[in-house]
């Protein structure tokens, strides 16, 4: 695999979450003018989840079931001022490193996963668990074999990094891949 470029992003491993950082100032529109509403962000980190156990602040075993068959999904945009590597613990991100094509096709395949009105405006669901949060509908659907870490590891095979989103469903098959991709591409920048 060659240096993929000069653009970073961030995959963020979260318990049994996975998200994906983005620059601002590395993507272009439309998925940049979610950022709007947040003064002075200069990141974007999106999760994909089902919508009702992602947005239930107090998950409880019915709505863990619930998301295990197909169901509708949201995707959780929080807007930073400092870089996931600052926001969240070290052990939990991984820098890789994208061409331009690449993160552009990343932030259009992310644009493409959020649901649309028919005017093209965002379907905006409520406001996130924390400040600098929102939660948007997603037009994919979530179940037992589609689940936030499968979303993460076919974006970033879209993108253009060697990811294997097959039968990916769990945390450490993503960050084992994307662990391996930064380590290759910290070798190769030498």
């Amino acid at each position: 695999m060659p240096l993929a470029g000069s653009a970073v992003i961030y995959v963020v491993g979260r318990g049994w979450h996975t998200d994906i950082g983005l620059p601002v100032d590395e993507i272009g529109s439309p998925l940049v003018g979610l950022e709007s509403d947040f003064s002075g962000a200069r990141f974007m980190v999106f999760g994909f989840g089902e919508r009702n156990y992602l947005m239930t602040r107090t998950a409880g075993s019915g709505e863990t079931l619930t998301a295990l068959f197909p169901s509708k999904s949201a995707i959780l945009m929080t807007a930073l001022r400092a870089p996931p590597t600052e926001a969240f613990s070290d052990e939990q991100v991984v820098t890789l490193r994208l061409t331009q094509d690449g993160i552009d096709t990343l932030a259009e395949r992310l644009w493409q996963t959020l649901e649309k009105t028919p005017d093209g405006a965002t379907v905006r669901l409520a406001a996130g668990p924390y400040p600098g949060s929102v939660f948007y509908a997603s037009n994919e659907t979530y179940d037992a074999f589609h689940t936030c870490n499968t979303w993460t590891a076919l974006l970033l095979h879209d993108a253009g990094l060697p990811v294997d989103p097959r039968g990916v469903l769990f945390v450490g098959q993503v960050m084992r891949q994307v662990a391996a991709i930064s380590a290759m591409q910290a070798r190769q920048s030498r």
